[in-house]
């Protein structure tokens, strides 16, 4: 269980404010021991209520105290309050330890949480053996399968805090990821820039004071001078082109990947099929799908309230086409829409980006979900085959200045 710290705010709090509602909730259950307690008389009920008092402050001090030495002593206390009503008021006080064997699966450490444990069980097993001869045996086999639960259900809470505190870890693990290898890339990009530009710029700065010096001297070899300057900028603009086209961009496989995090951080059950790598498509085409999977993606994630996406990968025919598909709650209207008129779960800057590649998008929903069918012709790619070689360094310094302008590379 993670650690609850105090309130740094002025304000009180009875609970913690990041639990919302669910400590008020349990207290539904201590009604029944209030209620057993009216039965008592005189000093006794006096005393009854005043531990049943103590028991409820030490409930809400649990909370604070997660994760402190406090922790096990509120524990204790709530412990031996249930003995002493369980031994000297009536043995169904025993139903309070629901309370406390919740708290006791908050316990990361193992030794703790089996001491805790063995000290439960030995509250709730002696007044139990104490007071079976004043029970019948009806109540005695009415009590035995909640006795059980309550010795066991530490170790399922245990269990499900654990998983959260995994979960937790490896998410900060992927953000770490993530960001070492963004700034890998940076450093790889800067690196990249400095070997590929900084000699082709020194040499512009000197001939550019030597075109000065010989300006009025000798006009005629300034002008050859400058020739060659314009030369070397040139050769520096089609090196920084050749870099941005070489840059890392996003592709369908590594955005699988990031996918699959997603969704099954979000309880969703991730299903693939096809072969993401998409042999023959442009890099920019790969990237615009791997963007437009992205988005798909998070819509699902936010707006689907899905238990499962499926998303297939396929070519056939002249076109590529990738399909994603939930069985959440659909749009807004049960039938297909117009995703170019659709200003909302990101459909109209899908419809953006295919266009660069004549790319289409199609949303529709029905009882099953929503599904999202991208298509991109393959007559791309085809094109730029049967073109010479200078009108493809054309076509792909085009395509780079539109992925950039469209935000796609960096």
């Amino acid at each position: 269980m993670k650690k609850l710290k105090d309130a740094k705010s002025a304000g009180f709090e009875v609970f913690p404010t990041q639990l919302g509602f669910f400590p008020y909730l349990w207290l539904i259950y201590i009604s029944l021991p209030i209620i057993n307690m009216m039965s008592e008389e005189g000093w006794k009920m006096g005393i009854g209520f005043t531990l049943i008092a103590l028991f409820l402050l030490t409930y809400r001090q649990l909370y604070f105290a997660a994760g402190t030495p406090r922790f096990f002593w509120w524990l204790g206390i709530q412990m031996s309050i249930i003995f002493i009503l369980c031994m000297w008021y009536h043995p169904t006080y025993m139903y309070m330890g629901f309370f406390t064997a919740n708290f006791i699966g908050w316990y990361t450490d193992r030794r703790k949480f089996t001491i805790s444990l063995v000290l439960f069980g030995i509250i709730e097993t002696v007044p139990l053996i104490k007071n079976a001869s004043m029970l019948g045996w009806k109540d005695l086999v009415f009590m035995i399968p909640f006795f059980l639960i309550m010795l066991f259900s530490p170790f399922g809470i245990r269990s499900l805090n654990r998983r959260q505190e995994l979960e937790k870890e490896l998410a900060q693990a992927n953000e770490q990821i993530r960001n070492l290898i963004k700034g890998e890339e940076r450093m790889r990009i800067a690196r990249d820039l400095h070997d590929t530009l900084g000699h082709t710029l020194s040499l512009i700065t000197l001939k550019s004071q030597l075109v000065e010096k010989l300006a009025m001297k000798d006009p005629e070899k300034a002008q050859l001078e400058a020739r060659e300057i314009q030369n070397t900028s040139r050769a520096a603009l089609r090196q920084v082109r050749e870099l941005v086209s070489d840059m890392r961009t996003a592709t369908l496989p590594e955005e699988l990947v990031e996918a699959q995090i997603i969704l099954e951080s979000a309880d969703i059950r991730f299903i693939c099929s096809g072969d993401p790598k998409l042999d023959g498509i442009s890099d920019l085409a790969h990237n615009i799908l791997s963007l437009c999977l992205r988005e798909a993606v998070t819509n699902v994630v936010k707006h689907s309230q899905a238990s499962q996406c499926r998303i297939a990968i396929e070519s056939h025919d002249n076109e590529w086409r990738l399909e994603v598909a939930d069985n959440g709650v659909g749009l807004q209207c049960n039938k297909e829409e117009d995703p170019s008129s659709s200003t909302s779960n990101g459909l109209k800057g899908m419809v953006e980006r295919l266009s660069l590649i004549g790319g289409t998008v199609e949303a529709s929903s029905d009882q099953q979900g929503t599904i999202l069918d991208i298509r991109v012709p393959i007559i791309i790619k085809n094109r730029k085959e049967d073109t010479s070689h200078e009108h493809q360094s054309a076509d792909r310094r085009g395509s780079a200045n539109a992925a950039r302008r469209s935000g796609f590379l960096a």
